[in-house]
């Protein structure tokens, strides 16, 4: 994803605390490697997570992360959808809408 089209407050963290930017994303980059789990599903996991802490901004940034990753628009909605015996209808809604801000951009 180009600079410009970055959220705004991730693009201020970039400018504000390039050092720390540059190690969260050498961390990403390295448990990621660590395992089996190819990147689509990593990403997928991660939705998971934002949706558990209830992150708008994770779940819009781990749906654009995961599309990047070769997950397709019903793959992510169906990831959504099966959180909804762990995490109930009403989060999973707001993440199935959040996940549509990018879904349908």
């Amino acid at each position: 994803m180009s600079q410009d089209k970055l959220p705004g407050h991730y693009r201020r963290l970039l400018e504000t605390y390039p050092d720390y930017m540059k190690a969260l994303n050498e961390l990403g980059q390295v448990v990621q490697r660590q395992g089996p789990l190819d990147a689509k599903t990593g990403q997928l996991v991660q939705l998971a997570a934002a949706v558990a802490l209830g992150s708008e901004g994770a779940v819009h940034s781990h749906t654009r992360r995961a599309l990047a990753a070769g997950a397709g628009p019903e793959e992510i909605r169906q990831a959504l959808l099966l959180l909804t015996s762990t995490l109930g209808f009403p989060r999973v809604s707001a993440a199935l809408s959040w996940a549509e801000d990018v879904l349908s951009a």
